[in-house]
C-alpha cells in the first residue's frame, strides 16, 4: 500500500474517529490533517506548513463580508425586526386555513434573507411565532418543524454567508453576485414547497384560520416593515448592479442595519458592545472552521483526491444523472455529521470539478450543494438548526422528529427539481449576464 493511501486513510479514519469521540468539528478538521500531512513530511515543516495554509485560507478581501453580515444580523435580530416582519406576513396570510404556519414560513424567510443567518431566523422568529401558534390549537412540534425547515431558506435567499464561502471554496469559478442571484428563485420555490405541505395538513386537522386583515391594516404593516425589506434591494441591488461589491455591501447593511435599529428605539447605543461582542464570537467560530477547513483542502490537492476521485465516478459510471444523484448521497449523509461551512469548503474542491467535467455550471452547483447542506442543519446527530429550533420552542429533539420528516422529504424534491432542472437557479443569472 502507497504512502498516499495511507495518508488518505489516516485523515479520514482520524477526522470521523474524533467527530464520534464528540471533538468539536473545527478541532477535528484540524488534527486529523496535521496527522495525515506528517506521514508525508517532516514535523517541523508539516506543522508549519499547516500553520501556513490556516492563515493564507482566509487572506481574502471576500471573506470580510462574513463577519459584517454576521454584525448586521445580530443587530436585526435585537434591533425589534422581526415582529415588524411577523405582523407584514400575518397580515397577508393568516386568512388561510393554516395561516399563521404560513406566517412562520414567510417571516423565516424575509428574516434569514434580511440577516444572512439560518440560526438567527430560527431563534427570532421561532420565539415569537411557536407561543402564537400554540394558542391557535397548533402543535408545538409542528410549530418547530415549520421553524426549522423555513429558516433554512435564508440560507439561499442573499445576502448569504455560505454563498460567500462556496465562492471562496470554488476558487474564482463561482463569483458571489452570481451565486446572489441564483439563489432567489430556489430559496422561495423551497418556502412555496413548505407552504403547500402546510396547507395540506391545514385542511386535513381544520386548523383555525385567521380572520381577514383589511387593506388598511395590510399598508400599515408594510410601512413599518418597509425600511427593513429595503435593506435587501440596496444590498443585492447595489451588488448585481456593480454599484459595490459584496464585501462593500456588508459593510453598509451593517450601517444601514443599526440606524433602522435605533430609529425603532428597540436597541441604544449602549447595547452595541454586547451586540459587537456576540458578533465577535460567532464570527471566531466561523473563521477558525475556515482555517483549518482551507488547509485540509489544500491537503486534498497535495494528496489529488479530487483526481482520484473525478476519475473514479467518470470511469465507474457514464450517465451524468446518475452520477449528480451519487454526489447528493454522498452531500446529504455528509450533512447528518457535519456543519455546513466546513462540509462547503473540504468538498467543494472534491466534487466541483467532477461536475464541471460533466458540463454543470459552478454557480448551479453551489446552490444545489448547500439546498444539499441546509436538509443536514434539520437533522440528527449535528443539525444545528434542529437543536436551535427544539430549543426555542421548549420541546426534547425526539418529539420534533416525527412531524419533521415530511418536511424533509419536501426539501429533498425540491433538491432533485434544482439539481436536475438548471433553469430554476440559474435562470436569473443568465438573465443579468452574470
Amino acid at each position: 500500500m502507497s504512502i498516499e493511501v495511507i495518508s488518505i486513510l489516516v485523515l479520514f479514519i482520524s477526522f470521523f474517529a474524533l467527530l464520534l469521540l464528540k471533538v468539536p468539528v473545527a478541532y477535528s478538521i484540524g488534527i486529523s490533517t496535521t496527522l495525515s500531512l506528517l506521514l508525508n513530511i517532516d514535523r517541523l515543516p508539516g506543522i508549519t506548513t499547516i500553520a501556513q495554509r490556516m492563515i493564507t485560507g482566509i487572506d481574502s478581501f471576500a471573506l470580510l463580508a462574513i463577519p459584517f453580515f454576521v454584525l448586521a444580523g445580530e443587530i436585526m435580530k435585537r434591533g425589534g425586526i422581526a415582529n415588524r416582519l411577523i405582523n407584514f406576513a400575518k397580515s397577508i396570510v393568516a386568512s388561510l386555513p393554516g395561516g399563521l404556519a404560513y406566517v412562520n414560513v414567510l417571516a423565516s424567510m424575509l428574516f434569514g434573507a434580511i440577516s444572512g443567518s439560518a440560526i438567527a431566523a430560527t431563534s427570532a422568529i421561532g420565539s415569537i411565532m411557536t407561543d402564537r401558534m400554540e394558542e391557535e390549537g397548533y402543535p408545538r412540534s409542528f410549530s418547530a418543524s415549520v421553524n426549522i425547515t423555513s429558516s433554512t431558506t435564508g440560507l439561499l435567499i442573499p445576502p448569504s454567508n455560505i454563498l460567500i464561502v462556496y465562492a471562496l471554496a470554488s476558487g474564482g469559478s463561482a463569483s458571489v453576485a452570481a451565486l446572489f442571484i441564483a439563489g432567489y428563485v430556489p430559496g422561495i420555490l423551497l418556502g412555496l414547497a413548505l407552504m403547500g405541505y402546510i396547507a395540506y395538513v391545514a385542511i386535513k386537522k381544520d386548523f383555525l384560520k385567521g380572520e381577514r386583515a383589511p387593506l388598511r391594516d395590510i399598508w400599515n404593516y408594510f410601512k413599518k416593515a418597509f425600511f427593513s425589506l429595503l435593506l435587501l434591494v440596496v444590498v443585492v441591488g447595489g451588488i448585481v448592479m456593480g454599484i459595490f461589491t459584496a464585501t462593500e455591501a456588508s459593510v453598509i447593511a451593517v450601517l444601514y442595519a443599526a440606524v433602522l435599529a435605533l430609529a425603532y428605539k428597540n436597541i441604544s447605543v449602549k447595547d452595541f458592545p454586547d451586540v459587537l461582542l456576540a458578533s465577535a464570537k460567532t464570527t471566531a467560530v466561523v473563521m477558525f472552521l475556515i482555517c483549518t477547513s482551507m488547509a485540509m483542502s489544500w491537503l486534498f490537492s497535495f494528496e489529488s483526491i479530487p483526481a482520484l476521485m473525478s476519475d473514479f465516478l467518470l470511469n465507474q459510471f457514464s450517465n451524468p444523472f446518475v452520477i449528480f444523484f451519487i454526489i447528493n448521497i454522498i452531500l446529504l449523509i455528509v450533512g447528518t455529521f457535519m456543519d455546513i461551512t466546513p462540509a462547503v469548503l473540504i468538498f467543494t474542491p472534491i466534487f466541483l470539478p467532477v461536475v464541471m467535467e460533466l458540463g454543470m455550471d459552478p454557480v448551479h452547483f453551489g446552490i444545489v450543494m448547500v439546498l444539499n447542506l441546509c436538509i443536514g442543519l434539520c437533522t440528527p446527530p449535528v443539525g444545528t438548526i434542529l437543536f436551535v429550533g427544539s430549543g426555542v420552542a421548549n420541546i426534547s429533539v425526539s418529539e420534533v422528529i416525527k412531524p419533521l420528516i415530511p418536511f424533509l422529504v419536501i426539501m429533498i424534491i425540491v433538491l432533485m427539481m434544482v439539481c436536475y432542472i438548471p433553469e430554476i437557479s440559474m435562470f436569473l443569472p443568465r438573465l443579468f449576464d452574470l
